[in-house]
């Protein structure tokens, strides 16, 4: 892997869409969540107005930008409001994608869902902080790993679950990934592989990375890319990349 330093405007001229990954990269990692009984209390992040004008110059410069996370869209357009006319979310690890208020769905998880999720409300442990809303997927967080959560997805041959080190995502094999999601956008928009860039830092952004063109790491002890952006540095990792590619055009 080559640092980010190393991007050149070589590198960049077939690039029409740059996808971002969330926490970790356009926000700081954690989620803080709280549950007790039926109510359930989660922060909002939102991203730094710095990020908000990066994204509006790189939208002058044409390029499209997405943001694919496991979290919801609700969440998701609370954290972005600023940017929603320049940019698409994808979420809840590639199930559907909103644009300019359409949204496209690009799996129906119920009937895989509907019976498994009543027996991970049952599970008890005091490591679990609660369950984040969603609609797809189901997203656990947790202090850490749950054996018995684990177990219960285990039994399910057809459903996969990702511990990210805060919380488990539980989803449809192959059928919810965020490399499922961004093939479809690269439908919606009539894009090829060597259209994308990508950036992740988590092992559930490994799949998005491998289907761009030029796959970023925000975090090179978890995930390999053509380049990697230093996590010790004073700015996210988008910062750094946007500020990188703005120098180059």
């Amino acid at each position: 892997m080559n640092p980010i330093q190393k991007l050149e405007k070589e590198h960049v001229k077939k690039i029409k869409m740059i996808v971002f990954d969330v926490d970790g990269v356009l926000v700081p990692r954690g989620t803080r969540i709280k549950q007790v009984g039926n109510t359930t209390i989660l922060e909002t992040k939102t991203i730094e107005k710095k990020q908000i004008e990066q994204i509006k110059e790189l939208n002058k410069k044409n390029f499209l930008i997405n943001i694919s996370s496991g979290r919801g869209l609700y969440m998701l357009q609370e954290m972005f409001r600023e940017v929603l006319p320049f940019v698409s979310l994808t979420y809840e690890n590639g199930s559907a994608t909103w644009h300019k208020g359409k949204i496209y769905q690009h799996v129906n998880s119920f009937g895989y869902m509907k019976d498994i999720f009543p027996k991970l409300r049952r599970v008890r442990s005091s490591n679990i902080k609660g369950f984040e809303p969603k609609e797809f997927i189901i997203t656990i967080h947790c202090t850490k790993r749950v054996k018995e959560i684990e177990k219960i997805i285990r039994g399910e041959r057809k459903l996969y679950t990702v511990w990210n080190g805060e919380a488990y995502d539980v989803g449809i094999k192959k059928y919810q990934t965020k490399a499922v999601g961004l093939r479809q956008i690269m439908k919606i928009f009539k894009l090829e592989k060597k259209n994308i860039m990508a950036i992740g830092d988590n092992h559930n952004d490994y799949e998005l990375l491998r289907e761009a063109g030029i796959a970023i790491s925000a975090d090179k002890s978890r995930l390999k890319g053509k380049f990697y952006v230093p996590l010790n540095g004073k700015f996210l990792p988008a910062d750094t990349l946007m500020q990188k590619i703005l120098s180059l055009i």
